[in-house]
């Protein structure tokens, strides 16, 4: 185990390096940039500024600098906002975590429950229902769910605040000030997890149904074991190792934010900050929030690997 560990994190240098390449050439090459889309600069002001942030040397010049700046942990400096970029990661990345987090164990717990349950009473109208449901609930874009949340629960019912992180001009601390985020949070929780229950829903039950048919229930159930026993302790037990390979997919998905929804929900988040970069062609935050992505990737993914290997003693890692 240790030797693959120290294998992947070695492998992981060059799969980082070739997604470093890949990103900043990306954006280096797009036409245009921050300083172009200023109308208001004199050409002489654009020239300082262009000189100012080193973007009149060479391009495999300016990958150089980035990359060796990025080693030292300094993703470059904001246009927009006038700082550096892992200033402005820091400031918003926690409140991204936060709805994300909420949302990813509120929809796996619900989407175990239900999966489980769906295949046990399989073709039983529960199971219709939840079929209909999941599909109901994918076939609607991110934006209108949202929409139509704010409507009722905001707007007709004053239920929960519009939008926001905490409530304009509230001077509330301690206790007081996380229940006026967890009254913000609700609606965006609400969008997140709808969206992504109905595919994990799916997917839970999928494993179930095939693990239910293999000889080792049979056995267990030829016993005379209970059945919450055979299914809840032997079956549900198998269905969820493959759910494991997931996982390496739920860190950047923690750290990336929700871009629609964030934006609906004027949330403070890494999406939203990400689309404002988008649109002021901020590249170097834009490198940063990628780079970031890309490492959280490969490290999830090599979480994934080590913890299937110890959840399943028939994986050997070598």
């Amino acid at each position: 185990m240790r030797q693959y560990i120290i294998r992947r994190v070695l492998l992981m240098i060059p799969t980082l390096l070739g997604a470093s390449i890949l990103i900043f050439f990306v954006f280096a090459l797009t036409p245009g940039d921050f300083v172009d889309t200023n109308l208001k600069l004199t050409p002489q002001r654009a020239q300082e500024l262009r000189v100012l942030y080193g973007l009149d040397k060479p391009i495999i010049e300016r990958y150089f600098i980035w990359i060796g700046n990025v080693l030292r942990g300094d993703f470059g400096f904001s246009f927009k906002y006038q700082e550096p970029v892992s200033d402005v990661i820091k400031h918003y990345l926690w409140n991204s975590f936060l709805i994300a987090f909420v949302s990813s164990i509120l929809t796996w717990c619900i989407a175990v429950a239900v999966g489980v349950f769906s295949a046990i009473k399989r073709y039983s109208w529960f199971d219709t229902l939840v079929t209909l449901g999941v599909f109901a609930a994918m076939s609607f874009p991110s934006f209108f769910i949202g929409l139509l949340l704010i409507k009722y629960f905001a707007l007709d019912w004053k239920v929960f605040p519009v939008g926001g992180m905490t409530t304009t001009g509230s001077e509330l601390a301690g206790f007081g000030h996380w229940v006026d985020v967890a009254k913000h949070m609700f609606l965006p929780v609400l969008v997140l997890t709808m969206l992504s229950v109905g595919t994990l829903t799916r997917y839970f039950r999928t494993n179930m149904l095939e693990v239910i048919r293999q000889d080792f229930v049979r056995t267990a159930r030829a016993k005379g074991l209970k059945e919450k026993v055979v299914v809840y302790k032997h079956a549900l037990r198998n269905a969820l190792l493959p759910a494991i390979t997931l996982l390496g997919f739920e860190l950047p998905a923690l750290f990336g934010g929700a871009i629609i929804t964030e934006k609906i929900f004027n949330w403070p988040g890494i999406g939203r900050i990400h689309m404002e970069a988008l649109a002021f062609r901020d590249y170097p935050l834009l490198m940063g929030l990628t780079m970031l992505l890309a490492i959280l990737t490969v490290v999830g993914n090599l979480i994934a690997d080590v913890l299937y290997g110890v959840a399943d003693p028939r994986v050997r890692l070598k």
